[in-house]
């Protein structure tokens, strides 16, 4: 496929509109729909989940749609979404569990670290944020990763921005421009991306991303921000290991297989792109997302699960463990699909079209500020993704395969631009560094507000020679 057609796009959608409103009343419903969502996230607290349904039936009612319409096209998106990405979700969340629990991410860091000196030791942090980030949602990589910054900053006598900054870019990149992580995995499905395209140019956006806002600002953050690891905060192991831990090499190559499986089916659609070809066709197969990230999960009971001594039993475990965290975030992901729908449904993507056509204003650029707009209001960047990836998806009509995926990382890069205090990360690191509200605005939101710009720099640049 070399363009997404507009017959492609209106399969997400009815085949008339449930209003008859006109674009003003539609940009009035659109704000009012994102007006409650933040109100009640940030005022009353709500769960995003809650607030994105009372959000699309606000949108709906204002845009003068049918009750039972607007609850129709919010039902057959949260399915959709679900149904799309929500196994993905699944697989991701046991893959990351099995790499924690069996000792992979104790060993990929340990044996980094051991080859690491001191300057070198920023660049080792955003390597192990990087690797440990493909496969394991942002909060859990955290989680997994302070305990490592805490001991290397404090064994090392670094400066613990030092340390610190660089791991917390590398798995910040990844949540917000790498699949299988949900956010992107949502625009991509919003948009109808092709993953494997979207992968590849997510990894030439992100590196570059991930070294400026990581051992780079870091540098500067270190003199902004002169602190030592909290005593209270650095334990003794970063988990509890088990007795036997699976080898260095096989722990990256469980990791980065479906990467490897991903990229290979992109490749081949690029080199190849004869849909009857059987190399082709057995690679589309191979390489589709369901079938790479299963067939890692696979192999990580043996190459990590076995390696460490699991028996059977505990690897059942450590699946079941794996899957209710995440319960959480495959409402929110699938509200927002719903979200998205019920702005398709209504119009308000085609209104989006009619009206920035007399701009003069990039669609990639025009999609990265709607990303911020929301990021910045409900301090959610998987809600301000998959929102903003409704809102843009009609800017997809006419683009290449290639424009596409951009525009899926135009959005990814804006919903990660100046986290705040209505964003849960930024308390988390706020209280693992021991840091002020003002220290770690200089800091980590600095650092946010750079992978974004970056990012969309890179993303703009990319898209003139691709």
């Amino acid at each position: 496929m070399t363009h997404l057609s507009v017959e492609i796009l209106a399969a997400d959608a009815t085949t008339e509109p449930i209003t008859s409103a006109g674009h003003a009343q539609l940009g009035i419903a659109v704000l009012a729909g994102i007006a409650v969502i933040v109100l009640l996230i940030t005022r009353f607290k709500l769960h995003a989940f809650l607030s994105l349904i009372i959000g699309s039936l606000v949108l709906g009612a204002v845009a003068g749609a049918p009750l039972d319409k607007a609850i129709a096209s919010f039902s057959t998106g949260l399915g959709t979404t679900v149904a799309g990405t929500g196994v993905l979700i699944a697989l991701g969340a046991v893959l990351g569990r099995l790499l924690a629990d069996s000792g992979g991410a104790d060993r990929i860091v340990d044996t980094i670290l051991a080859k690491a000196g001191g300057k070198a030791m920023p660049w080792a942090m955003v390597l192990i944020a990087g690797i440990i980030g493909l496969p394991i949602f942002f909060e859990v990589g955290i989680v997994l990763l302070i305990p490592v910054v805490l001991l290397v900053a404090k064994r090392g006598n670094f400066s613990l921005m030092r340390i610190g900054i660089p791991a917390l870019a590398g798995l910040s990149v990844m949540h917000g421009l790498i699949p299988p992580h949900p956010g992107p995995l949502a625009a991509i499905d919003a948009v109808h991306a092709n993953l494997g395209i979207t992968l590849a140019l997510g990894i030439v956006v992100a590196v570059p991303t991930a070294i400026v806002a990581g051992p780079l600002f870091s540098r500067y953050a270190a003199r902004w921000v002169d602190i030592r690891p909290p005593e209270t905060m650095v334990p003794e192991r970063t988990s509890d290991a088990p007795e036997k831990r699976p080898g260095f090499a096989v722990t990256v190559a469980t990791v980065l297989l479906p990467v490897a499986m991903m990229l290979a089916k992109a490749l081949t659609d690029i080199v190849i792109d004869n849909p009857q070809d059987a190399v082709q066709r057995a690679l589309d197969v191979i390489g589709s997302p369901l079938i790479a990230l299963l067939t890692a999960v696979l192999v990580a009971m043996f190459t990590l699960g076995r390696a460490a001594g699991f028996t059977r039993g505990r690897i059942a475990t450590t699946v079941e463990k794996s899957l209710a965290p995440i319960a959480g975030v495959l409402l929110i992901v699938g509200a927002g699909g719903g979200f998205k729908q019920t702005l398709v449904d209504a119009g308000v993507g085609q209104m989006i079209l009619d009206v920035s056509k007399g701009w003069h204003l990039s669609a990639l650029l025009l999609a990265w500020l709607i990303a911020v707009t929301i990021r910045l209001a409900t301090g959610s960047a998987t809600v301000a993704t998959i929102s903003a990836a409704g809102l843009a998806a009609p800017l997809a009509a006419d683009m290449s395969t290639t424009h596409g995926a951009l525009l899926v990382l135009a959005i990814g890069c804006g919903s990660l631009f100046f986290s705040h205090v209505n964003d849960a990360g930024f308390w988390m690191v706020k209280e693992y560094f021991g840091m002020s509200v003002g220290q770690t605005l200089k800091t980590w939101s600095v650092m946010e507000t750079l992978i974004s710009v970056v990012g969309i720099g890179c993303v703009m640049g990319l898209s003139v020679v691709v």
